[in-house]
């Protein structure tokens, strides 16, 4: 058709858009007009329909994901604890124990078990965060700090209370009087009665029985303490050690040779000996068989034999060392170490003299004076 006003033809009406199928369930329109489309799923969705998860990454890789090994758990749990105890030894003031060797054994426990944990992907996390906490609370750390609490609080020796340190000097032993100290022999009196007894000793088994002596070890002379946390003025004495440089075998000949040195003490007056190593001692047959190699002082590697002067000042020792019945090589090995460090025969007889609580000839002004200063 053309219209009239302009001679233009006519624009052809539209036809209505088609409305689409419908569901045959839902009554509802596809979204295309295809009649292929898929219909529209029923609402609240059909049954059993999985839901796309929100999450980015999938279920597959989460369950991947490692879980916190018990290593991670353990490496946490120690530094934590250790933790725990370096600061309730600050807390208390225990320097010394902080820096004690139980202390530093267990941190090097401590830093291994977190080592552990590092060196497996499960516990790589958690041994990482024990290892951040032990470089925050270790033994050098806590140490430090409580190094500087002791001696702000006056806790060293240079700081100590006056008192305590006059204490610590105290020249005797604590409850024994000056006078019980000054009534005992001398130190010079001590070694001069060893040496005698010694020589005279060593003169009468070389005589009977033809061995020959060596000096070791040396006479040996160490500080007494005074119970008080400081040295006293007193020695303890042991005398130089006299060995014979022959072994010395057999029960027969190591009975009469101890009864030798027996008759030579008794002319002095001194005490009769006592055998130790023997079952008569009164020692357990395991005590006898740990300290002299067997219960049987016929099998045994070692006697000991020992008495004391009638004031009960001096004790006289005399061992012997028969590796002849030394059936493991345990007591041979002891032997030749201590051979390597004094000089001494590896086997054979040794004598030698002990006595404690000794002031020097030469210490007694000075004893006295000092003494005085705590009114005794």
């Amino acid at each position: 058709m053309v219209t009239p006003e302009t001679g233009a033809p006519e624009p052809r009406p539209r036809e209505p858009r088609p409305a689409g199928r419908r569901d045959a369930h839902t009554g509802s329109r596809y979204v295309t007009r295809s009649d292929g489309a898929p219909p529209l799923p029923p609402p609240g969705g059909y049954r059993g329909a999985r839901r796309v998860s929100a999450d980015p990454v999938p279920e597959a890789a989460a369950a991947a994901r490692p879980r916190r090994g018990a290593m991670g758990w353990a490496a946490l749990g120690a530094s934590a604890l250790f933790a725990v105890v370096l600061l309730a030894l600050l807390a208390s003031g225990a320097t010394d124990a902080i820096y004690g060797a139980t202390v530093v054994v267990l941190q090097l426990a401590v830093v291994g078990v977190i080592v552990a944990a590092l060196a497996t992907a499960r516990g790589r996390t958690l041994g990482a965060a024990a290892l951040a906490l032990a470089l925050v609370l270790n033994v050098g750390t806590v140490g430090a700090l409580s190094a500087m609490r002791t001696s702000a609080e006056g806790g060293y020796a240079g700081t100590e209370p006056e008192e305590q340190r006059h204490r610590e000097s105290f020249p005797g032993v604590k409850d024994e009087a000056a006078s019980a100290t000054l009534a005992r022999l001398s130190l010079e009196q001590v070694r001069a009665t060893s040496d005698a007894l010694s020589a005279e000793i060593r003169d009468a088994l070389s005589a009977e029985y033809g061995v020959t002596w060596t000096a070791a070890p040396a006479e040996d002379l160490r500080p007494e303490r005074n119970g008080y946390g400081g040295e006293s003025m007193l020695v303890r004495y042991t005398s130089t050690t006299w060995s014979t440089n022959e072994p010395v075998t057999g029960v027969a000949r190591k009975t009469a040779m101890m009864r030798a040195i027996e008759d030579v003490i008794a002319r002095h007056d001194w005490w009769a000996m006592i055998a130790f190593n023997e079952p008569s001692s009164g020692m357990d047959p395991s005590i006898l068989e740990r300290f002299y190699g067997s219960a049987d002082p016929a099998a045994q590697v070692a006697w000991e034999w020992y008495t004391e002067d009638r004031t009960g000042d001096i004790a006289l020792y005399a061992t012997i060392a028969d590796l002849s019945n030394d059936g493991t090589g345990e007591w041979r090995t002891d032997r030749e170490a201590q051979h390597a460090q004094t000089g001494e025969p590896v086997e054979g007889l040794q004598i030698s003299f002990y006595a404690e609580r000794l002031l020097s000839e030469t210490d007694r002004g000075e004893f006295t004076r000092r003494m005085a200063e705590y009114g005794d």
